[in-house]
Parts: structure tokens; sequence; C-alpha cells
């Protein structure tokens, strides 16, 4: 764990806070009242984020983008803080945690990810318009069409929502689907998208797991139970929904687990929506001490050599700029892909591995994935 080094105000003197505009003496009241997450310019291209805690000594932990950091106390105030230097255009998910391991959102950022994670944005990263800011008091709407499914194949029961948007229309799968009716408000974004012109009529399906590691792997027994007991009971629900006309979106491991289902199950899947796929994946990968040092592209890789992609296959990658280990990964499966006669769409997102970057993302993909 790490602290990085004070900004001193423009005068030299040893208050850290004079370059964020904060106003008042430090642990004072007027200073509370205006306290929040702020960034300046680090003179390299990049931003130092100031981020404040009140009472007692915490560590803010960051999702994947970077090792957690102490914060320090100022003086022999209420007032802890730390300087995290960010690169230029991110997006990210923190919370703090506790000296007992608690965990909480930061109560001075009104912007937050479920219940216990705050989301902060450098001010270059770009907007995500159709995403509302959740603050601490909001409860997340939930689609009222619930289908409970008791599969035969994966075993465990399971809640589905169902959520037509725009009336309703082709599905979108949204694997990991609990993370974006908890998380962050999917439904929400996706209606507010149709509203403004940027998202065709479609019905969506959220797709909790239960064990990621074994579902999202390459293999066929989450696809077998989609095609022959979810689907059938999507097409039950009054929902209107095209099941003749499947998008499927993931992430990480999900975004493997999609990309393997239009390779494997073409018949099922021809469009796909896949942010920082899992392309590093081998059955072996979960075993060793790297699994992102393993060969370039994993299974998936060696799929695509060895067949080309079914015809028709519609995908849309996607990459946070910070995510340099994943790169070659992704990258090779982006080639692969479209040597292989597959429509492709590159793209990058302000994020590291990240739902908060990752999320406007997967409107424009889905999007896409559906003209």
């Amino acid at each position: 764990m790490r602290a990085l080094e004070r900004i001193l105000a423009e005068d030299g003197s040893e208050s850290p806070f004079a370059a964020f505009d904060l106003p008042g003496t430090p642990g004072t009241d007027e200073f509370w009242a205006a306290a929040a997450p702020a960034s300046a310019p680090s003179g390299d291209g990049g931003w130092v984020t100031l981020f404040l805690w009140r009472g007692s000594p915490t560590v803010i932990d960051f999702e994947s983008w970077s090792d957690p950091v102490v914060l320090l106390r100022w003086r022999d105030t209420d007032c802890w803080y730390a300087e995290v230097r960010m690169p230029a255009r991110l997006r990210v998910t923190y919370r703090f945690l506790a000296d007992d391991g608690s965990s909480y959102p930061d109560p001075l950022n009104p912007v937050r990810a479920g219940g216990e994670r705050s989301v902060v944005a450098t001010p270059d990263a770009p907007p995500q318009p159709y995403w509302p800011a959740v603050g601490a008091d909001d409860v997340l709407p939930l689609p009222r069409t619930r289908i409970r499914w008791a599969s035969e194949r994966l075993g465990g029961k399971r809640t589905v929502r169902v959520h037509p948007v725009g009336g309703g229309g082709p599905v979108v799968l949204l694997l990991d689907g609990d993370d974006w009716l908890y998380l962050h408000p999917a439904m929400t974004a996706f209606d507010a998208a149709f509203d403004a012109g940027d998202m065709p009529p479609a019905t969506l399906v959220f797709l909790p797991t239960k064990d990621r590691q074994a579902e999202f792997g390459c293999r066929p027994e989450l696809w077998e139970a989609v095609r022959d007991e979810l689907l059938p009971l999507v097409a039950d629900s009054g929902v209107p929904a095209d099941l003749g006309r499947l998008v499927v979106a993931g992430q990480s491991l999900a975004g493997l687990s999609a990309m393997y289902a239009a390779l494997e199950f073409p018949e099922l899947v021809s469009r796909v929506a896949c942010q920082s796929g899992s392309f590093w994946w081998t059955p072996e990968a979960a075993d060793l001490p790297d699994p992102l040092g393993g060969p370039r592209g994993g299974t998936i890789a060696a799929r695509l050599r060895e067949r080309p992609a079914p015809a028709g296959l519609r995908i849309a990658f996607d990459l946070g700029e910070h995510e340099a280990r994943m790169q070659p990964h992704c990258e090779l499966i982006e080639a692969l892909t479209e040597q292989a006669g597959a429509t492709v769409r590159v793209s990058r997102s302000a994020s590291g591995h990240d739902r908060a970057g990752w999320r406007q993302a997967l409107l424009r993909d889905v999007a896409w994935a559906l003209a």
C-alpha cells in the first residue's frame, strides 16, 4: 500500500488542499460542507485527485486499476486524505476499507455503484449521458417481469428479470445480470438511450450467475441451458421478445463466454457486445501463478486458427485504455475475428477493468449489434 506525494499550495504553505479550491481550515464545518473528490492537473498530462475521509484511519480500494492507497491524517484534525495520481481519461470504482475489514462508499461523493462503492472520473473522461448518478438514498428500479428459472443443466434456482425497451424487440442477454440491476442501472440507461433515439427497441434479459469461473469458461453447459431452458421461458413470459435475433453482452469472463457462444453456438448467438473479454483464458490458466502470462489469446485464439468464424457474426470489442496486460490478448482476438470474415467493431473506453468505464460502451455496442 502506498500514499502519494502532497500538492503544496502556490504560496508554499503546507496545506495540501489549496490546489483543489476547498474553502476553510481542514477539519472545520466550513471545510466539510464543501468537501468532495476533486482533481487538479498533475503537470504531466494526467491528474491528481484528492480523496477525503472523516474520522478514523482508512484505505482506498480501487477496482482493478491501482494498488490500495493509505490515507494520511491532516495534523490533529479528523481529516484524512490521499492525493492519487491518475492518468488522463479514467473512470474508476472505489471504496473505503476500515481497519476491521468493513467497506464503505465515499460519503462525500454523490455518485455510487451499489451500496458499498463509489465512482469517480477525471475531468477529461468522456460523459456517460444515459447513466444516472445514483445517490445514497436512491433505490434502483427493477423490471416488473421475473422468471423463476430452475435449471436442470446448471443446477440451482435463479431469478431472471426481463424488461422491454421501447415496447420490446430482439433479445439482449446481459450476462452478470445482477450487476446491471443492482450496481449500475442498465434498465434506466437503455430506456434513456431509446428515448434519445440512440437505441432501437429490444428486450433485456438480465441473467445472473452463481459461479462465474465455472459457468463462463469455454464450456457448452451454460449455452445449452440458455437455448433449451431459459429462452423458452422468456418466450412464455408475456414480454414481447424476438428470439430470432439474439445479442449477448458480457464483460471480462462473461465476454469470453459470449465469444465462445458465438463460435460454438452460431445458430443461437450471432451478435455480441464484448467488453474486456478474458481472452487469456485456457483450462489451465486459473491454476497458474500468472493467469495472464499464458499464450496470447488463449483458447479462443486457438479455436479461431483452427476454424473460421461462423458466417454472419457481428461483434463489437471494447477494452479499457488502462488495461495494459489485457491488451495483447484482446488485440489478437480482434484481429483474428476480423480476418475470419466477421463484421467487427473495435473501440477503447476511458477505464481499467471496471464496469464504471464499460457501461457507455455497453449501450453503444448493443445498439450497433442490433443495427
